[in-house]
C-alpha cells in the first residue's frame, strides 16, 4: 500500500487566491478563511492603530502596519494580523509585498468566529516563528491578554483589563494606552 500523500498550500497557491474581501490565511499548508470583522472588532482595531501608529512614528521606533498584511513565515505559513509592529533594528524584514519573518509584535482581536483560531492555532505559530510578543485582545471580556517570549517559548505575563488602567510594552518603551479608551462603546 502506498503511503498517503497530502498536498501543502504554498505562498505561491495562496498569491492566486481571490480578492472577494475574505481573509485567508496558511498554516502548515492549510488554507484558513475568516469572516469579515465585526462593528466591535473594527471600533477596537481602529484605536490601537492610531494610539500606537501615532506612538511608534513619533519616537522612530519601527513600524505598524494593520490587517490585510501578509506577514510570511514560511512557504507554508502565511497570515494577516489584526496589527504588526517591527522594530527598526529589523526593517530588513519589510518587502514591498510583505512581510518576511516574525514581527516584533502581533496582535489580533477576538470575534466570536476566531476566538479558538487566535488563541490556539495561531498564537502557536507565532510562538514557534519567533514572535517576540504576542496581543489577543478581547472585546467581549475586555482584556488583553500578553504573552511574551521566555526562554522556553511564550510566557503568559498577564490579563489587563480597564480596572488595571494601562497597556505598556518594553518593545515600545514610554508607551500607554488607557485600556477604558480602547473598550469604549
Amino acid at each position: 500500500m502506498a503511503p498517503a500523500t497530502s498536498t501543502k498550500l504554498t505562498y505561491e497557491d495562496y498569491q492566486s487566491l481571490p480578492d472577494d474581501g475574505r481573509r485567508y490565511e496558511i498554516i502548515d499548508g492549510e488554507l484558513y478563511v475568516n469572516a469579515a470583522p465585526n462593528t466591535r472588532h473594527q471600533r477596537v482595531s481602529r484605536r490601537l492603530v492610531l494610539a500606537l501608529g501615532a506612538f511608534v512614528e513619533a519616537k522612530h521606533l519601527g513600524e505598524l502596519f494593520y490587517a490585510p498584511y501578509d506577514v510570511v513565515f514560511s512557504e507554508i505559513d502565511v497570515v494577516q494580523p489584526d496589527i504588526v509592529f517591527i522594530s527598526a533594528a529589523r526593517l530588513h524584514l519589510i518587502t514591498t509585498k510583505n512581510l518576511q519573518g516574525a514581527p516584533d509584535l502581533a496582535i489580533e482581536i477576538l470575534s466570536d468566529s476566531n476566538r479558538k483560531y487566535d488563541e490556539m492555532i495561531k498564537k502557536n505559530r507565532y510562538e514557534l516563528f519567533g514572535v517576540s510578543e504576542y496581543w489577543i485582545v478581547d472585546p467581549d471580556l475586555e482584556i488583553v491578554k500578553i504573552y511574551r517570549r521566555g526562554a522556553e517559548g511564550f510566557e503568559r505575563l498577564a490579563d489587563i483589563g480597564p480596572e488595571v488602567g494601562t497597556l505598556t510594552s518594553p518593545l515600545l518603551p514610554g508607551f500607554s494606552l488607557d485600556l477604558r479608551e480602547v473598550f469604549a462603546e
